[in-house]
């Protein structure tokens, strides 16, 4: 391959070496080997081989945003559209996706730890922007917290390959959310900020 690399070159390379040798063992010169040159090919691009991992589960989100959820469907519905597209585009690489995700939980790794809690924060706000979530106020974050909790739970099924299984329970779920959250905030949209500054102006 030619010596001259884009961050494209290097990420593909990097997944293909993972589902080859396991991401354990993607060192930045094995990748720049391939690549047809040294490690700088790869430091050119990345900080590090975390940054290759965000950039691998950038690409995945890309993809599953880039097919709209039918807006006619209820929300849940819309969401668990987003997030099984999001498996879908993990699954071709799903044991170096995996691989990825436990390689940010080294005991040996704190400094990946935070800003793995950052990404996941970031991940569910666009599946929730993407699903055109109407949620506002604590029940929005109440929306984020939950999602953000079957996210792991929902690789963790998905692991095991059932890809049709693992969607049919992000459905269960996601629908199960909606209904608790329908009993503790009955207004879908209500927003406590909004609703003061409404009653402010009413105010004679």
């Amino acid at each position: 391959m030619t010596s001259v690399s884009t961050p494209d070159d290097v990420l593909d390379t990097a997944v293909a070496l993972a589902d080859e040798i396991g991401w354990r063992n993607v060192t930045a010169q094995a990748i720049g080997a391939r690549l047809g040159g040294g490690p700088g090919l790869v430091i050119a691009h990345y900080r590090d081989l975390d940054a290759i991992a965000d950039a691998w589960f950038s690409r995945a989100l890309a993809d599953a945003l880039s097919v709209p959820a039918d807006p006619a469907l209820p929300f849940e519905q819309r969401l668990a559209h987003v997030f099984g597209r999001w498996l879908d585009a993990l699954a071709p690489h799903r044991q170096a996706s995996l691989d990825m995700i436990r390689g940010k939980l080294y005991p040996s790794h704190p400094h990946h730890w935070v800003p793995l809690v950052f990404n996941l924060s970031r991940l569910v706000q666009w599946m929730l922007d993407a699903a055109s979530c109407e949620a506002a106020g604590r029940r929005r974050q109440a929306t984020e917290v939950m999602v953000s909790a079957l996210v792991p739970v929902a690789l963790w099924r998905w692991k095991r390959g059932d890809d049709e299984a693992v969607k049919d329970f992000v459905v269960d779920k996601l629908a199960r959310m909606e209904r608790r959250l329908d009993r503790v905030f009955p207004s879908r949209t209500l927003d406590p900020l909004s609703r003061e500054a409404g009653e402010e102006s009413a105010t004679p």
